[in-house]
């Protein structure tokens, strides 16, 4: 088990109700586990972000730079984007 240090922490009274939930349901066994849980779901998504933006956005951004003809105007983006949407919930 790594060493841990005590924190005061304030929530505000929807988190406090949602620790305290997740406690007496029997989730989680204090307090203090169900803000470490969180806290390391955090730092797991700071990381997911942070190997998404290194792998693929980084290179993406470098073609980008080296050779801008495959580049879409933000307006026509946005219109694929939208044109996108709306089939998307036509099928539905």
């Amino acid at each position: 088990m790594s060493a841990s240090r005590s924190f005061s922490v304030t929530l505000t009274d929807d988190l406090a109700d949602l620790v305290r939930e997740k406690v007496a349901a029997g989730e989680y066994a204090s307090a203090s586990e169900v803000i470490s849980d969180g806290l390391a779901a955090l730092r797991d998504r700071d990381q997911a972000v942070e190997d998404w933006l290194t792998a693929r956005v980084g290179p993406a951004y470098d073609r980008m730079m080296r050779d801008p003809s495959g580049a879409i105007a933000a307006d026509d983006l946005r219109r694929l984007l939208s044109e996108g949407s709306a089939s998307t919930e036509a099928g539905r």
